[in-house]
């Protein structure tokens, strides 16, 4: 059973900054891939960022420049910093396991809400 438990959400003025993390337990060792996807209301879910287990980072064209993912794998953990916030960053922000970049696995987080709002 793998567990994901996201913290970090909130609500943010645009230009402000916001750090997301995702604590991952139990049979973890074979993922390779960290990631963040995110859910606006009435849209897809779409990836944001991801890293393997070495290093590797992808991001979405959007974000590029202003997120940064980190991860910490002795620790099991992920990071996605996220600065200059836009009101098109608001969505439900969720953590995934998987094993091929871009291609999200089937255990998630519950998510958290990140509202960008003046």
């Amino acid at each position: 059973q793998v567990q994901l438990v996201e913290s970090g959400g909130g609500l943010v003025q645009p230009g402000g900054s916001l750090r997301l993390s995702c604590a991952a337990s139990g049979s973890i060792l074979s993922f390779n891939v960290m990631a963040w996807y995110r859910q606006a209301p009435g849209k897809q879910r779409e990836l944001v960022a991801s890293m393997t287990y070495g290093g590797n980072t992808n991001y979405k064209d959007s974000v590029k420049g202003r997120f940064t993912i980190s991860r910490d794998n002795a620790k099991n953990t992920v990071d996605l910093h996220m600065n200059s916030l836009k009101p098109e960053d608001t969505a439900v922000y969720y953590c995934n396991l998987g094993y091929v970049s871009g291609v999200p696995g089937i255990y998630w987080g519950k998510g958290t809400l990140v509202t960008v709002s003046s």
